[in-house]
């Protein structure tokens, strides 16, 4: 299998020449140890999933890293929590940059380590599966925008030839499950298993626990512990809404979103990419794919999110809401083909709210044509979010 470059490989490549450690986290088989592997290639590796690697670094964590006098990338670190104290030790002593790459699947126990025994030490970056542009900029992008939805852009399915569907039910059963499982004490698998189907149900919509609890026959109390151990595990992201009013009352709470629409499709038994075409769910699920497409755009340069949503007491929304910090730029999503007056109205109205702190306003469409239009670039689905600067790429690469 052809290995695609990563847009995240420059990142990581700067986060190793400014800290003695390099964490790398996201879901699993978003191609975390391929990434760090082809960027350190010198670098010996062990994966903590190994039983008997594992049971070494438990037993004589000194002894496991005494084996690495160059550094190493340890992959699922989160296996072996008792390393974090002994890496502290050793990267202080060596205070070079660049000594030991991390990966781990679950934010859970990662980030506690790391902020209890590494702090100030790790640069950390997030990897989650491939963008659009990557697989564009190798020609392997689909160009049915349907399609792409339904298979997902975790790389085994856009890699291999595999059944989408016959991929995340392994993936659920595989990984997804048996995550939960170490994290949480989950003694009903069927209720948890229906709690991620209503969680897929209710993408793109504000967040109700309370409805999700009643629906899956569960306390709000357990359903808030499964949405955390679904956020940790890169399953689901709440988007936060802004909180800036313009004199508006606003709606405080976050919308759901899954970070992979293959994945989504799946949980919402949609087996084939003809069905998305007139599925109720379609637009929920666009949505997903471009706010997710925005994570990753920023997620692979090592920048922290910078994406809300807005919406006020009447029903006034903005779907994504970019803060670039002096200023802010909305953006729509609208699944269909063709472009309507429709797409602009709500977009026109806060223009006027927001003022001169407002940047130029993007729809980001179901179409395979950008253009400006009213004074707002229409960007299509394929080209965003490089497209929402205010030039489709095949103008930029006709400018350069």
């Amino acid at each position: 299998m052809q290995l695609l470059p990563r847009d995240a490989t420059a990142a990581l490549r700067r986060l190793a020449r400014g800290f003695p450690v390099v964490a790398v986290t996201g879901p699993r088989q978003s191609g975390k140890t391929t990434l760090v592997r082809a960027t350190f290639p010198g670098k010996a590796y062990v994966s903590l999933e190994d039983p008997d690697e594992r049971a070494l670094a438990l037993e004589d964590p000194r002894a496991f890293l005494g084996r690495f006098a160059r550094g190493a990338v340890l992959d699922e670190i989160q296996r072996a929590p008792e390393l974090f104290s002994y890496l502290q030790t050793r990267v202080d002593e060596r205070r070079s940059a660049g000594q030991f790459v991390l990966t781990g699947s679950q934010q859970f126990g990662l980030m506690a380590s790391i902020t209890q025994s590494l702090a100030g030490r790790v640069g950390l970056l997030h990897l989650l599966p491939f963008a659009l542009a990557e697989l564009k900029a190798q020609g392997k992008l689909d160009a049915a925008l349907s399609r792409v939805i339904f298979r997902g852009l975790y790389p085994p399915p856009v890699s291999r030839r595999v059944a989408p569907p016959q991929w995340y039910a392994s993936y659920v059963a595989t990984y997804v499950e048996r995550d939960v499982r170490q994290v949480a004490a989950i003694s009903n698998l069927a209720a948890f298993r229906r709690f991620l189907r209503m969680c897929a149900a209710r993408c793109g919509q504000l967040l109700n626990l309370s409805s999700l609890a009643n629906d899956c026959g569960i306390s709000h109390v357990t359903a808030r512990a499964w949405l955390t151990v679904l956020e940790a595990s890169y399953i689901v992201h709440l988007l936060p809404p802004y909180h800036v009013n313009f004199g508006k009352r606003l709606v405080k709470t976050p919308k759901l979103y899954f970070y992979d629409t293959g994945l989504a499709s799946y949980l919402l038994d949609i087996r084939d990419s003809r069905q998305l075409e007139t599925h109720p769910a379609r637009g929920a699920l666009f949505e997903s794919l471009l706010v997710s497409e925005w994570l990753k755009h920023r997620f692979n340069r090592a920048l922290p999110a910078n994406a809300f949503f807005w919406r006020d007491n009447v029903g006034n929304e903005i779907d994504l809401l970019l803060d670039h910090g002096r200023s802010l730029q909305p953006v729509e999503m609208k699944s269909g083909q063709t472009p309507s007056g429709d797409y602009f109205a709500v977009l026109r109205k806060w223009l006027a709210w927001a003022g001169p702190r407002a940047r130029r306003a993007a729809v980001v469409y179901g179409g395979s044509r950008s253009m400006a239009r009213d004074g707002v670039q229409l960007v299509a689905w394929n080209e965003w979010p490089e497209g929402a600067a205010g030039k489709s790429a095949a103008a930029r690469r006709g400018a350069g």
